[in-house]
């Protein structure tokens, strides 16, 4: 059985700058969430329960059509911004302290 971990992408931010970008952590996030390890792939990435939510409802929204999916689509996206920001500020002041 071959690691996951070998296939994954690094992070260009961090190999260059040697800083966490706000990505990083959400490939390893949904190889715990596929793996059954819920609670770590929140801790791993706080967003990617947001992230699937909206992942799904644009997959949905692309055969299904109906009204005010375009603000749901805004507020959804807005809402995993806020994660992410909220998820990163968290993270790089708990690493610099």
């Amino acid at each position: 059985m071959t690691n996951i971990q070998e296939y994954m992408l690094p992070c260009l931010n961090k190999t260059l700058f040697g800083v966490e970008c706000t990505g990083c952590g959400a490939q390893r996030a949904a190889v715990l969430l596929f793996q059954g390890k819920f609670t770590d792939a929140f801790f791993m990435y706080p967003a990617i329960y947001s992230l699937v939510i909206l992942l799904v409802f644009l997959l949905f929204n692309l055969f299904y059509k109906f009204k005010y999916d375009y603000s749901i689509k805004m507020g959804l996206i807005i809402f995993n911004a806020v994660i992410i920001a909220i998820a990163y500020v968290i993270k790089m002041t708990h690493i610099f302290n």
